[in-house]
């Protein structure tokens, strides 16, 4: 449960979801991932350090360059989380749904 706590945690921050987006399409380096931001690259790397610390993304070293990487075990974790409990509710407002159908009906033949 704690790393679906850090994964939540870190998808809080409307900036790390942005940098989860662009590194979805491509590896970038923390240079080229500041750049759309109007924040410091000591910000930037604060919010990575969170996201590597929730194991959404990684380093990886290619020459001098060291590309962050999106890894996507951590959001299919909570995905398969949230449609756990989507399913249950799907079941509930289903129940609601015939019980309605279920009063109406009853009403229809009260009026009659």
């Amino acid at each position: 449960m704690q790393n679906l706590d850090s994964t939540f945690a870190a998808l809080a921050d409307s900036t790390r979801r942005a940098i989860l987006m662009r590194l979805a399409k491509q590896d970038l380096t923390v240079m080229e991932l500041a750049k759309p931001f109007k924040m410091s690259q000591p910000a930037i790397s604060r919010h990575l350090k969170v996201l590597e610390e929730a194991g959404l993304i990684s380093t990886t070293i290619r020459a001098q360059e060291r590309p962050r990487r999106l890894e996507t075990a951590p959001l299919k974790k909570a995905t398969d989380w949230i449609e756990k409990y989507r399913q249950i509710w799907e079941k509930r407002y289903q129940s609601l749904d015939g019980l309605l159908e279920e009063l109406k009906t009853m009403q229809t033949i009260g009026d009659e």
